[in-house]
Formats: structure tokens, C-alpha cells, sequence
């Protein structure tokens, strides 16, 4: 018996496995053959494959030669047979070798077919993603995934025509990088969408912003749980385009630009539920040009038209950003003003939209002169919606131009009581631009008691105006519409004046210095008055001990560093601030004790009520504690009794004014009781 030893064994494996490995087909059978052959040290022994004809069918042998046969199978699978022959006989160990030749030529044929089949998967695979990408990229509409953070995963070919982006530039980038600034995190949320549409704004690479019409689906693995989104987007910007311009052409007019009347009743109603929420006031202006039909029919329909759009350009800018103007037809010009405190101060407004075209119009050489009527209604007296205010405030409109003499100034109320108040304020006003120019304006002073010791120790300069036909016009009728209209400013400016030459006068005629105090508006605390005041004191040789200025907390409670800084300035000049009608307001405290004033003054509606009224009392004296903490005089006004007196002595109250005391007086008047040194009763 012919023994193998085990070397031929595993030399016969390895050259086996290097044999599936590297071989294929005919070559790989001769091989399978030849190692069968030198490990059973045989002559003659082949590998017939699965379906193979010869010796592998059962071929007869001479009846003298031995021969060995074994199938090679593994799990059901039959791959084929070897042979072995040419030798006498072959013992039971050559069976068992050619038998474990067999198994393990079945196990590595057996892998090599699965590592076919997976390559060719694979491969199959591999074409299939090709293929379906090939097609991606050929559709016209852009397409990427995202992961669930909103970074980008994949971009296709659409993506990079739309964007102006290479996949390269934009994989692994953040979807916010695409989007229009101030759109970035509003429609962010990928999470949930589950096909939803949308209409977005974003950015190429070019920076050129465009429309783009965006479905959002999830992105699923096989186990149907999201891993991201997929987004598709189409490039919508022509079409967005031309809903704006029809939007426009349905909304505006095409000549100013400017809102058309289906336009402005909308905006209207919504201004109205605003006010209706807000329980304020609005009005509709209607306005008319004067001249327009006659310049439109004489110079020709183009001058006209630029007429029209010159005139909407000026009204604009004559308005608030808030506030809404509109074309009708023709000449008629619509606005809406929806907040104001006050429907009189619908008539400046009315004002300033004349006053706007006063300039000459200057158009192919010509000067073109034209002015406005304009009807007013009121909301909520006249009517509470669009159309109703739009009806009656023409019917006012044609009523300014019936009733006014000067077509260029007309303005109507649409309710008669209102047009005799706007009459009347508007004569007002008339009167007192006439009374700045024309020494009409006068100033009285009232004295400001010292508490204890009863000396006077200073004066509030008032303005007052002397009417050459209707005689004193108190300060309650004039000072609100200077207010209102802006005439406070000159107002002011003549009383800085007018106190500064009085006090010079006195301080030259050897009266001891004592403060003048003159009220300040809020629109005149400005970075200017320092100056103003400087100029003003240096131009009458006047000690600034002399000036006092009162400002209201209404004008501190703006831009408080600004404020702080103007006051710096005023101190620095030798002047002294007193805040006026302390309380009434809404100034911090943290506030107060940064500002450098010298005197708080009790407003009038605390005094009143003193010593009866609880509420009343415990304010003025938490004002006069405050005053005493912070180092700041007190004084009160409006003090008319002798009870009131008593109960601010008693509290600590520094100085007092009123009825009480004296009542404001003429310059030569206050001269004499200075002089006198009244004592108090």
C-alpha cells in the first residue's frame, strides 16, 4: 500500500486554492486533473465539470486498471467528478484522500460561485446607480437630499444649473447657505414635512436672488424610518414676476404708483379695526386740485400726467411712512391718517399737503401752479368703514370748495361742528404766526415763594397774547395748537428772548439775582439750545444765574443719553433745570438721579386736593422725600389755600407758587413787588 505523507496533502491544497482562484473554465479543469493525478501518484486522473461527457459519464475502463472515482458536491450542489486511473489497485487511503480532495475542492468552488454571484450583484448594482443617476441628472428640475440637520447629502445636475453650485462646492454644506438673509430659519424646519409645497426665496452663487417652488418628501432606508429629506425646486421667478405685475396693475395706479381705490379701502378697513381695537382716532382726507382740468385741457394730457405724478411725489414725502396715500381718478388724491390723538390735527396735516404744492411745478418750461381743496371725515363719528369715510369726505371736499374764498386753502370738516372748531383753530394759528412778527407776544411773571421766610425768590415767565381785537387769548387756547403745529419752537425762541432782555434790565438796575424760569418743549431740547442758550446770555451781558429752565419728563424720557448730555452742557453753562409737573409722566427713578436738575416742581393736580385728598397727599410727599433724598428743591403749584400751605410746610416743602401768593404778573408789576419783599400771608 502506497502511503502519502501529509506534505503531498497540503501541498496539493494550496495549489488547489491557487488554482480556483486564478483558473477558469478548461484550464482550471486540466489543473483540478493533474493535482488529483500527483497526489494519488497516479498516471493517469481528470476533473470532469457538471455536464460534462467522457470518463465523468461512467466511460468503461480496461477490466485490469484500477480506477477511483468522487463527485464534488457541497449543499445540493453538484460541480462535477474526478477520476483517477492507471494503477493496479488504490487502497482505502486513497479513497480517503481523493474523497477529501473532493470536499474541499466543493467548498472553495462552492465560495468562489457566491463571490461570483455578489460581484455580479454588485456590478448590477453599481450600473443600476449609474443608470438612475445618469437619469437624475438629465431632468431639468433640481434635486438634492438632505440628512436630518439640514446638511446636504447629495446634489444633482439640475441643483448645479439652478444654484450655479458644483456637487462638490455644495455637499456637506448647510441648506441655510442657499437662503435669502432675512428668510434664513423661518422655513427651516425639515423634520416634519411630509411632501409640502412652498414658495421660497433664495440665493445663487452669483448672489442673484430668485423665486423657487420647493416640495419637500422624506428621506427613508429600508427600514421606512427617515434619514432626511429629499428636495425638489424649480426655478418659479417669471411667473412670480408677472403676479407682481398684475398685482400691481389690480392694486395700483399705474401713473404715481401710488394705491388705487380697491387698494386703499382695503388698507383702510384694516386701519379701521385697528383703531376700533385701539379706541383712537383716524380720519380720510379728500383731495381735489385746483387748476388741474384747466393746465390738463390747455398743455395736453403728458404735462398733465406729469403734473399728477409730481404732485403724488410731494404728498408722500409731505406724509408719515405710517400714513396711507392713494390716486382715485383725474385730480383726486386720497389720505388716510390713523394715528392721531386728535382729529384737528387732521387740518395740519391738510395744511402741510397745501403748503406742499406752493412751489411752482416746473415741466417741459413751464411754471405750474395748482392748489388743493380737501374734505375731511372722522372716524368713528362719521362712519366706520372704507367706502362710508371715502362718501362723506368728498361731500366735505366739494363743500371747501363751495364755501372758502381762496380755493388754494380750503378745508372742510364733513360735520359742521367740527368745521366751526377747525375755522377757529386755524384762525388761531393764523393769528399767532401774525402775533410773533408783530409784538403781540407778552410775558408775565409769577412769583415763587420762599416757605420759610416768605421772600421771593425767583418767577415763571408765561407768555401771554395780547389780540389787538379780542384782548388777552389765554394760554390754554394758543399753546396746545403751538404744540400741535410746531409754532412752539418760535414760541419758546421769542420767550428766551423776552426774559433774558427783562432780566438784563434788572440786573443793570441793581435788583438782586434771582432765577427766571421759562418752560422748554420737547422740540425744542435739542442739541441746539445750549448753543442758543450761550448766545442769548453773552448778547444781553446776563449772569446765568439768573435763568432757570422748566422741562416737562415727557421730554427727558427720549434717547436718555442724549438728554443727559444736553443738560451736562446747560449745567455747565451756569444754568439750572427744574423738572416740571413731576409725577404726571412716566420717568424712572434709576433715571432721575442721573439727571443734574436742581429742583423738582409738584404738578398742580397733586395740590388741589391737599390736605383732603389721601392720594394727593401721599404723592406730594413722597415727591417732596424723593426731592430731599436726591438733594433737590421742592416747590408746588397751584397753591390757593392756606390749608395747602400748611400741609406742605409741614412735609418740608421748599417753595410754593399760586393764587394763593400772586397771580402772574406784568414785568413792571413783579419789579415793584420785589422791591416790596412781600411776606407772606
Amino acid at each position: 500500500m502506497l502511503v502519502h505523507p501529509a506534505s503531498d496533502f497540503i501541498a496539493s491544497s494550496g495549489a488547489l486554492c491557487d488554482a480556483v482562484l486564478r483558473l477558469r473554465g478548461k484550464v482550471l479543469h486540466e489543473e483540478l486533473g493533474r493535482i488529483a493525478r500527483c497526489l494519488l501518484a497516479s498516471p493517469y486522473g481528470v476533473f470532469a465539470p457538471a455536464n460534462s461527457v467522457g470518463i465523468a459519464e461512467g466511460e468503461a475502463l480496461p477490466a485490469d486498471v484500477g480506477q477511483l472515482r468522487q463527485e464534488v458536491s457541497s449543499d445540493d450542489n453538484y460541480f462535477g467528478l474526478y477520476t483517477v486511473f492507471g494503477r493496479s489497485s488504490f487502497s482505502d487511503d486513497d479513497r480517503h484522500l481523493l474523497a477529501s480532495l473532493a470536499k474541499l475542492t466543493a467548498g472553495l468552488l462552492q465560495v468562489h460561485s457566491l463571490a461570483q454571484r455578489s460581484t455580479h450583484a454588485y456590478v448590477q448594482v453599481e450600473a443600476q446607480l449609474a443608470h438612475q443617476l445618469q437619469i437624475l441628472d438629465q431632468i431639468q428640475e433640481s434635486v438634492l437630499t438632505l440628512d436630518p440637520m439640514g446638511y446636504i447629502t447629495s446634489w444633482n445636475k439640475g441643483a448645479e444649473r439652478l444654484f450655479g453650485y458644483s456637487d462638490i462646492e455644495a455637499i456637506g454644506n448647510h441648506i441655510l447657505f442657499l437662503y435669502v438673509d432675512e428668510e434664513a430659519g423661518h422655513d427651516a424646519g425639515f423634520a416634519d414635512a411630509h411632501g409640502s409645497m412652498m414658495e421660497v426665496r433664495r440665493r445663487k452663487k452669483s448672489g442673484e436672488v430668485f423665486w423657487a417652488s420647493m416640495t419637500l418628501t422624506p428621506l427613508r432606508n429600508g427600514d421606512e424610518q427617515a434619514v432626511g429629506l429629499i428636495a425638489y425646486l424649480s426655478d418659479i421667478t417669471e411667473r412670480k414676476q408677472a403676479e407682481e405685475r398684475l398685482h400691481h396693475l389690480a392694486y395700483y395706479d399705474a401713473l404715481t404708483s401710488l394705491p388705487n381705490r380697491t387698494l386703499l379701502t382695503k388698507l383702510i378697513d384694516q386701519a379701521l379695526m385697528a383703531a376700533q381695537r385701539n379706541s383712537t382716532t383716524g380720519c380720510v382726507l379728500f383731495i381735489d386740485l385746483n387748476r388741474f382740468k384747466w393746465i390738463n385741457d390747455t398743455l395736453g394730457r403728458r404735462i398733465g400726467d406729469e403734473l399728477l405724478r409730481q404732485v403724488s411725489l410731494r404728498f408722500r414725502a409731505t406724509l408719515r411712512e405710517e400714513d396711507i396715500v392713494a390716486r382715485l381718478s383725474g385730480d383726486e388724491f386720497v389720505v388716510g391718517l390713523f394715528d392721531i390723538r386728535q382729529h384737528f390735527e387732521a387740518t395740519t396735516v391738510a395744511q402741510k399737503l397745501q403748503a406742499s404744492l406752493l412751489e411752482p411745478f416746473l415741466i417741459e418750461g413751464h411754471d405750474l401752479l395748482v392748489g388743493a381743496s380737501i374734505g375731511i371725515s372722522v372716524y368713528p363719528q362719521d362712519g366706520g368703514d372704507a367706502e362710508t369715510l371715502l362718501r362723506l369726505a368728498d361731500i366735505a371736499m366739494a363743500r371747501a370748495k363751495q364755501s372758502h374764498d381762496s380755493l388754494d386753502d380750503s378745508v372742510a370738516f364733513y360735520s359742521l361742528d367740527m368745521n366751526q372748531g377747525m375755522h377757529e383753530r386755524m384762525r388761531i394759528e393764523s393769528g399767532l404766526r401774525h402775533a410773533l412778527g408783530n409784538g403781540e407776544l407778552l410775558l408775565h411773571y409769577q412769583p415763587k415763594f420762599q416757605i420759610e421766610g416768605g421772600r421771593i425768590v425767583g418767577a415763571e415767565a408765561l407768555v401771554r397774547w395780547l389780540h389787538p381785537e379780542r384782548g388777552i387769548v389765554p394760554p390754554a387756547d394758543f399753546i396746545p395748537l403751538a404744540e400741535t403745529t410746531g409754532l412752539i419752537v418760535q414760541v419758546g425762541e421769542w420767550v428766551l428772548e423776552a426774559a433774558c432782555a427783562q432780566a438784563a434790565i434788572w440786573q443793570r438796575a441793581g435788583v438782586p439775582p434771582l432765577r427766571i424760569a421759562i418752560n422748554v418743549s420737547a422740540r425744542e431740547f435739542t442739541a441746539t439750545l445750549p448753543g442758543r442758550l450761550a448766545a442769548t446770555l453773552a448778547r444781553y451781558g446776563l449772569d446765568p444765574c439768573w435763568l432757570e429752565l422748566e422741562i416737562t419728563e415727557s421730554a427727558l424720557m427720549h434717547d436718555i443719553e442724549r438728554v443727559i448730555d444736553i443738560m451736562g452742557q446747560i449745567n455747565a453753562l451756569g444754568v439750572t433745570l427744574s423738572l416740571d409737573d413731576f409725577g404726571t409722566g412716566y420717568s424712572s427713578l434709576s433715571y432721575l438721579k442721573r439727571f443734574p436738575i436742581h429742583t423738582l416742581k409738584i404738578d398742580r393736580s397733586f395740590t388741589t386736593g391737599l390736605p383732603g385728598d389721601a392720594s394727593g397727599c401721599a404723592i406730594a410727599t413722597t415727591i417732596i422725600s424723593i426731592g430731599q433724598q436726591l438733594k433737590h428743591k421742592v416747590i408746588a403749584e397751584g397753591v390757593e389755600t392756606v390749608e395747602q400751605l400748611e400741609f406742605l410746610r409741614a412735609s418740608g416743602c421748599d417753595e410754593v407758587q399760586g393764587y394763593l401768593f400772586s397771580r402772574p404778573l406784568p414785568a413792571d408789576a413783579f419789579e415793584t413787588a420785589l422791591r416790596e419783599n412781600w411776606l407772606l400771608v
